[in-house]
Formats: C-alpha cells, sequence, structure tokens
C-alpha cells in the first residue's frame, strides 16, 4: 500500500487512520518495554541473581534484535511487510509469556532472547509502513503521532515498572504485554493490507549464522572479560578473535551473496554510511541511561525504584516531545543541520550528566535525561527519514532495517561495553552493595556514554549537505 498525494490527512480518523493505530499500537510495545525493565533491575537481580548479570538481560535482548532485524528487512522488501510484524508481535507475545513464567535468572535471559527476537521485528517494520504510506511532508506530522507513543509510554512505563516492583510483582513487568500483544495483531489484521509481487528468494543463511556468531563472540568478550574470567586470557582470545574473525567472514560472504543480509554497497552512500553511525551512537546513549540510570540511584542513596523510574522517564519524555515537533524544522533547514542541533544538546547534555553523577540526585538526573532525551528525538528521526527518502519501496525495508539493526547494534555493543566498565569498578572496589563504588562505577559508565555523544556528533558532521525542501520535493520524495 502507497500514498498517494491527494489523500494529505495523516490523522487516526483519516483513510489511513486505522493503520497508524495499530503501528502505534504495535510499537507501545517495544516502547513500554524499553523503560518497565531497567526500574525493577535491582529487584530482579536480587530475586533470581547477580548484579553483575543484570547487563545480560538487556545486551541478550538487544543482541536478537540486531541481528534479525537485517533478515526481517531483507525479507520485508520481498514478500512483505505485514507477514513479517506479524511474525514479531507472535515471537514478542511468546517471549513475554516465558519471561512472566522464568524460575532463574538463566532463563530470564534465554526468554529475553525471544523477546529481542520480536522486537527486531516489530519496531523496524513499524517504521518502513510509515515510510510507504506517507510522504515526507506527511511523515513530519505523523512523527508527532508516534512519538506520543512514546511520551505515553514514558510514563507508564517506569511507572508500572517501579510499582510492580515495590509490590514484588515483577513478573507483571513481562505479562502487561499480552494483551498489548493481541490487539496490536489484530488491527494490523484487519486494517492493513498490501500488495507484493511474490517471488523466489535465496536466503543468506552463511550471512546471517557469520553475523550472529561475529556480534555473539564480541558482546560476550566485553561482559564476561575481567569478571568471569582476565582481560588476557584463552576465553577472552576466543570470545574477541573468534568475533572478529566471524565479522570478516560474514563481510566477505555478504559481497557475495545474492541476496545478502546486509547490503554493504549501500554504505559506500555517504548518507547511509553517515546516518547509519548516527544511529549506532543513538542507541549506545539510550542504553548508557535507561539500562544505568536506576542501579545508580537506587544503589547510591537508595532512590526508591518508582522515583528512580520516573527520573529515567524524562529521558523518553523529553525524546518524543522534540520528535513530535522536529518534522517542520528539517523541512525548513534540512536533516543535516536538524540533526546537527539535536546532537549538541545531547552531547552537552552528556557530559553534565558525567561531571553531576559524583552528587547523585533524582532530580538532577531528571533534567539531564530529559535534555539528552530531547536531543536524541531531534537528531533520530532526521536521520532515519534523510535515508528512507534517498530510495524507493525495493531498499526502502533494508534502509530502514540498517538505521534499526545499527541502533540495535548500538545498545548490544554499548550495554556490553559500558557493564564491562562497571563490573571492574565493582570488582576493584568495595562491591555492589558499597553506595561510593556505585557512584564510582556509574561515574566511568557516563563518562564513556559523553565520549559516544561526541563521536556521534563529528559522525553527524559529516552527513552530506542539505537545504530546505521544495513543495514538489516534499509531496514526492521517497516515492
Amino acid at each position: 500500500m502507497t500514498a498517494s498525494p491527494d489523500r494529505a490527512s495523516v490523522g487516526l480518523r483519516s483513510e489511513r487512520g486505522p493503520i497508524l493505530g495499530a503501528l502505534m499500537l504495535a510499537t507501545g510495545l517495544i516502547a513500554i518495554d524499553a523503560t518497565i525493565l531497567a526500574t525493577a533491575v535491582p529487584t530482579i537481580v536480587g530475586d533470581l541473581g547477580s548484579y553483575q548479570q543484570f547487563p545480560w538481560l538487556f545486551s541478550v535482548y538487544l543482541l536478537a534484535q540486531a541481528v534479525s532485524v537485517p533478515i526481517y528487512s531483507r525479507f520485508a522488501d520481498t514478500i512483505g511487510r505485514k507477514p513479517i510484524i506479524m511474525i514479531g508481535i507472535a515471537l514478542f507475545l511468546l517471549g513475554s509469556v516465558l519471561c512472566g513464567f522464568a524460575w532463574s535468572m538463566g532463563w530470564l535471559i534465554v526468554f529475553r532472547i525471544v523477546q529481542g527476537l520480536g522486537a527486531g521485528a516489530v519496531a523496524p517494520m513499524a517504521m518502513t509502513i510509515v515510510g510507504d504510506i506517507y510522504t515526507v511532508a506527511e511523515r513530519a506530522k505523523v512523527q508527532g503521532y508516534m512519538a506520543s507513543v512514546w511520551a505515553i509510554s514514558s510514563v507508564i512505563g517506569p511507572s508500572l515498572g517501579g510499582i510492580f516492583s515495590q509490590l514484588d510483582a515483577w513478573r507483571w513487568i513481562f505479562f502487561v504485554n499480552v494483551p498489548l500483544c493481541l490487539l496490536a495483531a489484530w488491527m494490523l489484521l484487519t486494517h492493513y493490507h498490501e500488495d507484493v509481487e511474490h517471488r523466489r528468494h535465496r536466503i543468506d543463511y552463511a550471512g546471517a549464522v557469520l553475523l550472529t556468531v561475529g556480534l555473539t563472540g564480541v558482546i560476550l568478550g566485553l561482559l564476561e572479560g575481567g569478571t568471569a574470567w582476565d582481560w588476557l586470557s584463552v576465553p577472552s582470545a576466543v570470545c574477541f578473535g573468534g568475533g572478529v574473525l566471524a565479522l570478516l567472514a560474514f563481510a566477505w560472504v555478504e559481497r557475495r551473496a545474492a541476496e545478502p543480509i546486509i547490503d554493504l554497497a549501500l554504505i559506500s552512500r555517504r548518507l547511509i554510511l553517515t546516518t547509519t553511525l548516527v544511529s549506532f551512537g543513538i542507541g549506545a546513549l539510550m542504553i548508557g541511561v535507561t539500562s544505568f540510570g536506576p542501579a545508580f540511584l537506587e544503589g547510591s542513596i537508595g532512590v526508591a525504584p518508582l522515583l528512580s523510574g520516573l527520573a529515567v522517564a524524562a529521558m523518553s519524555l523529553g525524546w518524543p516531545l522534540a520528535a513530535a515537533n522536529v518534522g517542520q524544522l528539517y523541512l525548513r533547514i534540512g536533516f543535516r543541520r536538524t540533526a546537527l542541533i539535536g546532537l549538541s544538546i545531547a552531547s552537552v547534555a552528556a557530559v553534565v550528566l558525567a561531571v553531576t553523577a559524583q552528587w547523585p540526585s533524582p532530580w538532577t538526573f531528571a533534567a539531564v535525561a530529559f535534555c539528552l532525551g530531547f536531543g536524541l528525538g531531534w537528531s533520530a528521526a532526521p536521520t532515519l527519514i534523510a535515508a528512507q527518502s534517498s530510495v524507493g519501496w525495493g531498499e526502502r525495508g533494508v534502509v530502514t532495517g540498517m538505521n534499526a539493526f545499527a541502533r540495535s547494534a548500538g545498545s548490544a555493543v554499548g550495554v556490553a561495553v559500558l557493564g564491562a566498565i562497571s563490573n571492574a569498578v565493582i570488582a576493584g572496589g568495595g562491591g555492589a552493595a558499597d553506595p561510593d563504588t556505585i557512584v564510582s562505577a556509574s561515574t566511568g559508565v557516563f563518562i564513556a556514554a559523553a565520549v559516544v555523544a561526541v563521536l556521534t556528533l563529528v559522525a553527524a558532521s559529516v552527513m552530506p549537505r542539505d537545504g530546505a525542501m521544495s513543495g514538489d520535493e516534499i509531496s514526492t520524495a521517497g516515492r
């Protein structure tokens, strides 16, 4: 299904309104999951496992999401978007139910992989469908609707997570996804229809396996190095060496595959390369605040889970507020300038967070997180839409998937690197129960996040220059 110029209305009551509503609900699945779990981490690890294990709850989810995104995106450009997003919702539903019944930290981590495989389809497909049925000008308005999902989730998610945590009912963090999955699936089945030319395809199994092995090896080495084994040891050499070799082999295979999982030829395009790097950095920054923020506030000054959740939610509130209003800005001054403004704000906020970490306060953290989220919201949408608008339908799924893959990979690698920093400081200090050690570990994490923010700003500055779009360009871009 594609948009036509005379269908300018983008509201929920318009002809495409039911589809937009279904996409908002599907996005809500991922949005709530992104904020609801972090606030309950201390309670979960206290019940099922040690503090050092908690980064795995995020990293395996993000790893599964990252490696599955390009696979789903490749199939979406061949068999259509609808089957892929329905598979994603089904897997996310299954993973949520299994997580709710997890009886140990090990099994909870395994079940989070199933959730991640579902999220890998839902999030990029929702963005791709929006790119299919709306023009660039219309997407500037649609951003407001999609951003409202994150705004609502930023309040509901941490609040529910904190409440369930304090009531010692953290399993409901996962069960709450069940009715949302069922409703989203029903709405998409009944309202979204597409015409796709079906043909036989050659599945890049080798590329999928090598990508999974490579990322898993590197992330495993980062998470366990310095804790489960020494950095200079045989296990580290196996993880890092094997991971790097697998990724090099992946690059070699993709150049020869008939239908590669990731089309490396796209990376040769300057716009695609720079927007992909920006998305990678954004993913790492997000995880640095949402995953380590609650543990920082609760472990250093004993903030209640509900309050720490609301402090972290300020980031998720700033993001959609910016995204809802950024459309008209990038239509006037261009994608690149808008992204630079947003990432400048995010970089300043990240530096302030690193500086103020020595004096833990939920109010200071919330204010800085809001500014950081605002800056990221002002840069994520323009870079994604710039990439989408540079290609046609046949490549839009792959390009959107590459952007989503980069963000997921950035989050997965980010949580591994930041987790390694945190674990190293805790192991060399007074342990996870010592507030001063938690402050020191969190400071190291936030300093690393500030470095990532500055590097992401540099990547955005290398984007091709663009200007304000004319009326004809706005109505036809991305078709």
